[in-house]
């Protein structure tokens, strides 16, 4: 094992419903980098890039949490 893999940031499933989860995506957006994230989040093979992926699981977030009411 590698240094880098003992001693590096753990790996994480992005939750849009973490607040801090999406603190960290904010800071990545004013800041375009990850260096201040504490974590590694984890890409799903079925969803590109990163930040796609963040991008649309925040408005599948937001989209559901104001149209809650709607679709039922």
């Amino acid at each position: 094992m590698s240094r880098l893999q003992l001693h590096g940031r753990p790996f994480v499933v992005f939750d849009a419903k973490n607040s801090e989860h999406r603190k960290w995506f904010a800071n990545f957006n004013r800041s375009l980098t990850w260096k201040h994230c504490p974590v590694r989040f984890v890409v799903n093979d079925d969803h590109g890039d990163l930040v796609t992926m963040i991008q649309r699981e925040l408005i599948a977030h937001y989209v559901n949490k104001e149209f809650k009411n709607t679709f039922n």
